[in-house]
């Protein structure tokens, strides 16, 4: 039977590692491989091994399917990843022990994208277009205000046909950012989690991504 991460849906009947990640879409788990390869590849190669993909904001399906994993033995840990789709992402009636909730503070993961810098050296534009500058200053709030921007509905921003790809005449893609982001430009929250799943997995950050957190 093909595994969960290899048809991108959960299955009850797959086989699971001790530890899995749940996450709302394939597009949820390219963007946190992509910051994980920038601290330690290895923690990447994991990541992939052990996501399972919910098809959207649904922490009853990741119960329902840990709980039969447990029940196997196949599984003892787990972690679900949530949007909080600005304060209305759906709860969990209750939970399962063993599987907690992380959920973002910003209102997608997307959010945590809108650097410019690592945007710039995704698309590989020179330093002297400054069309990316000009859209964060005309149609985007300031970069520093958190409330602000657990608001925003960064999905729509970085849609192919959104704000951000007119003004810039082409698409961007979230993953090909994430793996374009710095260290140092990752968002605490962003290393908090990347931090517990290395926990979780036995992989530490390669000693030059252990910066100061923003």
């Amino acid at each position: 039977m093909p595994s969960a991460r290899r048809n991108g849906r959960v299955a009850a009947g797959s086989a699971a590692p001790p530890f899995v990640l749940y996450v709302e879409g394939p597009r949820d788990r390219d963007v946190l491989e992509g910051w994980a390869r920038r601290l330690a590849p290895p923690l990447a190669r994991a990541l992939a091994e052990v996501a399972v993909i919910l098809g959207g904001c649904r922490p009853a399906r990741a119960i329902e399917h840990f709980r039969v994993l447990r029940q196997r033995g196949a599984a003892e840990r787990a972690l679900c990843v949530l949007d909080s789709d600005g304060g209305s992402a759906e709860s969990p009636a209750h939970g399962e022990p063993g599987l907690d909730f992380f959920t973002w503070r910003r209102r997608h993961i997307e959010s945590y994208l809108l650097v410019p810098q690592a945007i710039r050296r995704s698309l590989r534009l020179s330093s002297q277009d400054v069309r990316i500058e000009r859209f964060f200053r005309t149609s985007m709030p300031d970069l520093a205000d958190e409330e602000a921007l657990a608001q925003l509905d960064a999905k729509r921003v970085f849609a192919r046909h959104g704000p951000l790809a007119r003004a810039l005449g082409s698409a961007v893609g979230v993953g090909r950012v994430a793996r374009a982001m710095r260290a140092d430009e990752m968002h605490r929250d962003v290393r908090e989690l990347l931090d517990r799943l290395g926990r979780e997995l036995g992989v530490r950050p390669r000693p030059e991504a252990a910066v100061r957190r923003t």
